[in-house]
């Protein structure tokens, strides 16, 4: 009898203990839930970039707008080498879906024209960053290092600065003016009230031909990709002709676009247009752009 008197008081005893481990248990998982990176706990991850594949760069571009590009491709006599020229020279790569390039060169009686196109993939390696995040910090140090101008202001307005300072400054023009502008804010006369010759030059040197127009001076472009710009930059004048070469960088999404264009003269002396030039390689970066949104 008292054997039996025994056992139930057992059986309270691992009903305790049991109550005991499952509360032990619930302790357990809110200690966890308070300690982020633990196992098991889930962490906020960001959406990986839009392309995950570069497209074959020799074949981007279409023969017509190397026809446009490189004028003196369809003249090559010799059919073997015409064919090769249009190929283009893959650049090497040890990762295809990641960074890939191609290269053209075509020599003719007016000129010589060099053609370089280049995609890059972005991906970041930061569970933190997203790749489209990491692309755009990337395309901003390539603008940095384009080390672009001022934009030019029309009007009486100084133009703001763009640097990380924030100061402005005042154009060539401006600064004439300032210099030559009497008390009252008027240009010093002369004999019998005309200008004087110091306003004159002054006049004379903001009408300058030789200042770059706004429409094709290297810049920030609000029409192509999520982001772009182009720059252009003239060889030195020498011995031999002057070479341009005009660049156009886009970024969409995490790709990012580089095309250089430059042509040298066979002419002594002779600079390549720039307008005509730039109109080339934005289209063919407008084409690029959307050959990747298709």
């Amino acid at each position: 009898m008292q054997r039996k008197a025994y056992v139930p008081g057992v059986a309270a005893l691992l009903a305790a203990l049991l109550a005991g481990c499952t509360g032990g248990s619930e302790g357990g998982a809110t200690a966890d839930d308070s300690n982020p990176g633990q196992p098991g706990v889930a962490t906020e991850t960001v959406e990986p970039g839009k392309y995950r594949t570069l497209p074959e760069p020799c074949g981007a571009v279409g023969d017509k707008m190397l026809d446009a590009l490189l004028p003196g491709i369809e003249e090559i006599a010799d059919e073997e080498q015409r064919e090769k020229a249009y190929a283009g020279e893959p650049t090497l790569a040890y990762d295809t879906d990641r960074k890939v390039g191609c290269r053209w060169k075509v020599e003719s009686a007016e000129a010589t024209d060099h053609l370089f196109v280049d995609f890059e993939r972005v991906v970041s390696y930061d569970g933190a960053v997203s790749d489209d995040s990491e692309a755009e910090r990337l395309f901003a140090q390539q603008v940095e290092a384009a080390d672009l101008p001022e934009p030019v202001v029309s009007g009486s307005g100084s133009a703001a600065s763009d640097s990380p300072s924030g100061s402005s400054s005042l154009s060539s023009g401006e600064a004439g003016e300032s210099a030559d502008a009497g008390p009252s804010g008027e240009p010093p006369t002369g004999a019998g009230g005309t200008p004087s010759s110091s306003a004159s030059a002054s006049s004379s040197t903001d009408a300058s031909p030789d200042a770059t127009p706004a429409e094709v001076q290297p810049r920030l472009l609000d029409d192509l990709g999520d982001e772009a710009f182009v720059d252009d930059e003239p060889g030195k004048s020498g011995p031999t002709a002057t070479r341009r070469t005009v660049t156009v960088a886009f970024r969409t999404s995490n790709v990012m676009v580089t095309i250089e264009y430059a042509e040298q003269s066979a002419t002594l002396g002779v600079v390549p247009d720039s307008e005509e030039m730039q109109d080339k390689a934005r289209k063919l970066a407008s084409q690029l752009a959307d050959s990747l949104s298709g």
